[in-house]
């Protein structure tokens, strides 16, 4: 069953459009993530399933029942913020049974709510504090909970651990993830962190300037990206995006740089579109970690390549090497050792290499 349903939907500020004809489904129990730089309407959008912004064009179905028009208190949601939007007067109890009780919600019902998410959210030793003597971990959690005793069809979360440290912020991820596979409930989830995009989402809308430019499980998103910008924009580094040539030879695909004299054949690769292809002008991708230092596979490609620059970041090292006056960053275990400004043979592994049409940018 679709839980969350979007058709068609736009929203103008003033002149500026800011969501342009956006298409969702959500299935029961999925956890999708709005994924985008600052200023992609991602935010924009969680508001206007919430009911906290209007629309211009398009509807948002809550089970199949049209909620454009409805008030955010009638449209059974829950929603997290990244200021985690406590009040301060009240205790953590008065603070998690707020809603609850302008729901005129019975006192019996209030109870039991309140005793077990408490308890699940390990915030029960904490209910008579005010969000003042509270950690910024507890904090999130005790807006979390305010939010889970309400029983909402959809939670919706608007960045809300971008206000904690890196460590608290990957400890609140994991609690967050196990809350998701316990409860089994249909999440809406608002970040520009691509690493909790990644770790969260059963699927991934990815979001720029106002549209979606893939909605997929994170795998697809990571292994088969739709286009250069989303193959830019998910991988630290992210992924190497070489310009150069198809060129058909005796019945086989290559691709060359100009500059270079190396051809890298195309062979098994999943094409849209097999028409057209010699001669065209392509990107050819292939994610820093797909390319070793010593051959692991039978379709491993070999080139040598400059090696021109190393970053050690603890157990791993990143290096630049140039490709034809290209840079390509490769992902080596530390321990690996390449002289700077040597020839380095390597191996690309051609298995995940992903093809872009360069005038366009989207996968061929």
């Amino acid at each position: 069953m679709k839980t969350l349903k979007i058709e068609e939907l736009s929203k103008n500020f003033g002149s500026t459009e800011v969501l342009k004809k956006i298409n969702l489904e959500i299935d029961e129990g999925n956890f999708l993530v709005l994924l985008g730089p600052s200023g992609c309407g991602k935010s924009t959008l969680l508001n206007i399933i919430a009911g906290l912004e209007t629309i211009n064009e398009g509807d948002v179905f809550i089970d199949d029942y049209n909620v454009s028009k409805v008030e955010p208190k009638d449209r059974n949601i829950a929603m997290v913020f990244q200021s985690y939007a406590l009040y301060p007067s009240m205790n953590v109890k008065e603070n998690m049974i707020f809603g609850l009780k302008q729901a005129k919600t019975s006192k019996e019902k209030i109870q039991e709510q309140l005793e077990k998410v408490s308890k699940f959210l390990q915030v029960d030793q904490l209910l008579e504090r005010k969000p003042s003597q509270l950690s910024g971990g507890q904090r999130q959690r005790v807006a979390i909970g305010r939010a889970l005793v309400r029983e909402p069809r959809i939670f919706l979360f608007d960045e809300p651990l971008s206000n904690l440290d890196a460590k608290l912020r990957v400890e609140m991820r994991r609690e967050i993830k196990k809350l998701h596979q316990q409860l089994k409930t249909t999440v809406v989830y608002v970040t520009h962190d691509q690493t909790e995009a990644m770790s969260l989402g059963t699927n991934i809308a990815i979001m720029n300037h106002g549209v979606i430019q893939q909605n997929d499980t994170p795998e697809k998103i990571y292994n088969k990206p739709s286009n250069t910008f989303v193959a830019d924009f998910i991988g630290s580094p992210s992924m190497n995006l070489i310009k150069g040539i198809l060129k058909e030879n005796s019945g086989d695909l290559l691709f060359t740089v100009s500059g270079s004299n190396l051809e890298i054949p195309i062979k098994d690769y999943d094409f849209k579109d097999k028409s057209n292809l010699n001669n065209k002008e392509v990107f050819f991708g292939i994610r820093p970690e797909h390319i070793f230092f010593k051959k692991f596979n039978e379709s491993d490609f070999e080139i040598n390549l400059r090696a021109d620059l190393s970053e050690y970041i603890g157990h791993e090292q990143i290096m630049t090497f140039d490709y034809a006056n290209q840079e390509i960053l490769a992902k080596f275990p530390s321990t690996i050792k390449i002289d700077l400004g040597k020839e380095t043979k390597l191996y690309f592994d051609l298995t995940q290499a992903s093809l872009f049409d360069a005038q366009t940018e989207e996968r061929i």
